[in-house]
């Protein structure tokens, strides 16, 4: 069908116990090794697609870059077995980048596997600077513009969204993926690909408000996450600790709950 969704025969099974053959398309998640000036960093199960995102927004994400300028380049080699996302650079990352491999081996984006010890883990947040002009009737409009934005999903009900929405609650780029946590790392790195930012707008996101979600809004300087599930108490506390705005159970038949003003200040 496509490279991020295969279609598969199954078996219908009806309430009467009756059965019939039916075609679905299902998720493509495959093993995406990240590489960066050489050192194999990480092993990634996701979506094999918007992989330059993923790898600029992951880098972003795990400190290993200052911004995208630190990028000389990126290689995407599809394997048998995964794809291997080769990023070039800049040699002042060199340092950095070395002293996060000896902290970190990771086989997900979780962000605690391989941490040796708590400092680590949970390593101080930047303050977020920047401000939503978003309003509560501009959330709503985005969650009624993301779903019909969302093909992968819509083909196999098996894969989350992040998306970048105006102040206004107009959706401007959407990424998807298997894991919640790469959604976001490709909406990232394709906000600083392109060059765009926040521009009062907010992250809206189909899933829970977990905290390494928290943790990738304020190293991006998101002003306003917004996600369609709940969040844990340390995502919340996490939230606090650097300013980010947050609201959770953004759907149709939950009410909207905010850590800090939905409305504009």
């Amino acid at each position: 069908m496509t490279d991020a969704a295969l279609d598969q025969t199954f078996a219908q099974i009806r309430a009467d116990g009756t059965h019939s053959a039916i075609t679905r398309a299902v998720a493509v998640e495959r093993p995406i090794a990240l590489e960066f000036s050489g050192i194999g960093y990480a092993v990634m199960m996701a979506s094999p697609t918007d992989l330059e995102d993923f790898a600029t927004g992951f880098a972003l994400s795990e400190r290993l870059i200052p911004g995208v300028e630190a990028v000389l380049g990126i290689d995407v080699h599809s394997r048998a077995d995964g794809d291997v996302v080769r990023v070039a650079l800049t040699p002042e990352c060199a340092p950095g980048l070395l002293e996060r491999v000896r902290h970190r081996v990771s086989e997900s984006s979780c962000g605690m596997c391989g941490i040796e010890n708590l400092e680590q883990a949970l390593r101080p947040l930047p303050t977020v600077t920047a401000q939503s002009r978003a309003d509560s009737a501009a959330l709503f409009r985005g969650l009624n513009t993301l779903r019909p934005l969302q093909p992968l999903n819509r083909a196999t009900g098996a894969v989350h969204a992040a998306a970048l929405c105006s102040a206004e609650g107009e959706v401007l780029l959407v990424r998807e993926d298997v894991g919640r946590h790469n959604a976001f790392d490709k909406l990232i790195g394709a906000m600083a690909r392109e060059g765009r930012d926040w521009d009062g707008g907010f992250a809206l996101l189909s899933s829970r408000c977990s905290y390494e979600l928290v943790e990738k809004a304020a190293l991006a300087n998101c002003p306003l996450l917004v996600t369609i599930s709940a969040a844990t108490d340390l995502a919340l506390r996490r939230a606090a600790s650097c300013g980010l705005r947050v609201v959770m159970l953004a759907r149709s038949d939950a009410v909207l709950a905010a850590q800090g003003d939905p409305e504009t200040s």
